[in-house]
C-alpha cells in the first residue's frame, strides 16, 4: 500500500497508546528502570524514557539526560522484542497423571494482541529475521506465529545513533521502509515538537482514522529521508558486507580466533541481547509425586559449553570453538539457511560485552583489514 504521512503534535504517543489501548492491545513499550532503557508494558507517555539517551560504547553503557524533551532520544537498551514472541522461558506442554496413563495438555496461546511501541528500525528487521526462523518456512512455531501475526508494529525512525550502532552498512536503519503498521519520525528544535507518522499497514490506516491527524507536505517525508541518510553515513562503526561470508569460511583456521578466545568469558551476554539469536534448550519438568510433568523451552547460547554436547562428547569444547561457531553462523550460516546475515547492527554484542569485544573490529581482522 502507498505509504500516507501525516503530522501530528506532541501529544501523538499519548493519543495512540489511548487508542490501541481501546481496540483491545497490551501496549509494550520503552522505558528507564534499572539505569537502562527496557520493555515493558506502558500506559501513557509518562512511562517513556522522556529526555534520557544513552551513553554507549564497547563494554560501557550508562543513562544521561538531555537538553531536551525528546520522547524517543535514545536508541536500543539491553532487551529487545524477541522477549515477548519468543519468550526466555515458554511451556510447551502440562501433562497430568490421569488413571493408568496420563492426559497431555498442550500450551495454547492466550488470546490477546501485543502492540510494540518504539521498535527501531534495525530491530524491525531483526523481527522479519526471526519470522523467517520461526514460521517462514514448512515448520511453524505456532506460539511465535500466534503472537507475531497479531502484533501491531510502530516504529520510531532514528534521530540519532549510538556510537556502537552499525545499522547503515548492513542495510537496516536508521530508517524503516516497510514492515511496519505505523512509522514515527520526531522532530524537535526551534520550538517545533512534532511527529511524522507514515501508514505501512491497513491496520494503521484504520488506527489513524480516529485520530483525525492533518496530512503531511512532500517537503516534510524528504527531509526525514535526508536527514536518515546523512545519519548512515555518520555511523563511525561499520561491518563491510561484500564477500564476508566466504572470508569467514575461507579463514576458519585465522590465529585471530585463539587470540580473542583469551579475551572471550563465554558468559553468553552477546547472543542474549542479541534479537535475532535463537538457541534454545529444552527442559523437563516433573514433580516429588510423578503425578505432574511439564516440558519448558528456555533460552539458550551456543558459547554455552553444553548447548554443543551430542552423545559421545563435546563437539565445540573450547571457548575458540565456540566464539567461532558464533560469529561464522551469524554473517556466513546463517545466509544459507535464511537468506539473510543474522546481524542488523543493534550493536547491542558490542555494547555489553564485560570484555568489549568488538564484532566491528573482529571482522575487519578476520578478513585480513587489520592486523593481527
Amino acid at each position: 500500500m502507498s505509504h500516507d504521512v501525516f503530522k501530528a503534535d506532541s501529544k501523538l504517543p499519548d493519543r495512540l497508546l489511548v487508542a490501541l489501548r481501546e481496540q483491545g492491545y497490551t501496549t509494550i513499550g520503552p522505558t528507564a528502570r534499572d539505569g537502562a532503557i527496557v520493555l515493558d508494558e506502558i500506559h501513557a507517555s509518562a512511562d517513556l524514557p522522556v529526555g534520557l539517551r544513552e551513553d554507549q560504547e564497547a563494554g560501557h553503557y550508562r543513562l544521561q539526560a538531555r537538553r531536551d524533551e525528546a520522547v524517543f532520544g535514545h536508541t536500543v537498551g539491553p532487551q529487545s522484542w524477541k522477549r515477548y514472541l519468543f519468550p526466555p522461558n515458554h511451556r510447551l506442554w502440562a501433562a497430568k497423571r490421569s488413571g493408568g496413563s496420563f492426559e497431555i495438555k498442550p500450551q495454547h496461546e492466550a488470546d490477546h494482541r501485543l502492540a510494540f511501541i518504539g521498535v527501531r528500525p534495525c530491530e524491525l528487521a531483526a523481527l522479519e529475521i526471526q519470522d523467517r526462523v520461526f514460521f517462514g518456512e514448512e515448520h511453524v512455531d505456532p506460539h511465535y506465529a500466534a503472537l507475531r501475526t497479531r502484533a501491531f508494529i510502530v516504529t520510531v525512525n532514528c534521530a540519532e545513533a549510538a556510537p556502537t550502532c552499525f545499522c547503515g552498512s548492513m542495510g537496516t536503519g536508521p530508517r524503516a521502509e516497510d514492515g511496519y503498521d505505523l512509522a514515527l519520525t520526531e522532530i524537535l528544535g526551534r520550538g517545533r515538537h512534532e511527529f511524522l507518522v507514515e501508514v505501512g499497514s491497513e491496520r494503521g490506516a484504520t488506527l489513524l482514522e480516529a485520530l483525525e491527524l492533518k496530512p503531511a507536505g512532500k517537503d516534510a517525508l524528504e527531509a526525514a529521508r535526508k536527514k536518515a541518510a546523512e545519519l548512515a553515513g555518520s555511523m563511525t562503526r561499520r561491518v563491510e558486507t561484500d564477500g564476508l561470508a566466504e572470508a569467514l569460511m575461507a579463514n576458519l583456521e585465522h590465529p585471530h580466533w585463539a587470540k580473542t578466545a583469551e579475551r572471550c568469558l563465554a558468559c553468553a551476554n552477546c547472543t542474549m541481547v542479541c534479537p535475532t539469536c535463537f538457541c534454545s534448550t529444552v527442559e523437563d519438568v516433573a514433580d516429588l509425586s510423578g503425578d505432574h510433568d511439564e516440558r519448558w523451552r528456555r533460552w539458550d547460547s551456543c558459547f554455552n559449553s553444553q548447548h554443543s554436547y551430542v552423545h559421545g562428547g563435546n563437539m565445540r569444547p573450547t571457548i575458540r570453538s565456540r566464539y567461532r561457531q558464533w560469529l561464522t553462523h551469524k554473517f556466513a550460516g546463517w545466509i544459507d539457511q535464511f537468506g539473510t546475515s543474522g546481524c542488523v547492527g543493534c550493536g547491542r554484542c558490542i555494547t555489553w560485552c564485560p570484555a568489549a569485544i568488538d564484532l566491528t573490529e573482529e571482522l575487519a581482522a578476520l578478513r585480513g583489514a587489520v592486523t593481527t
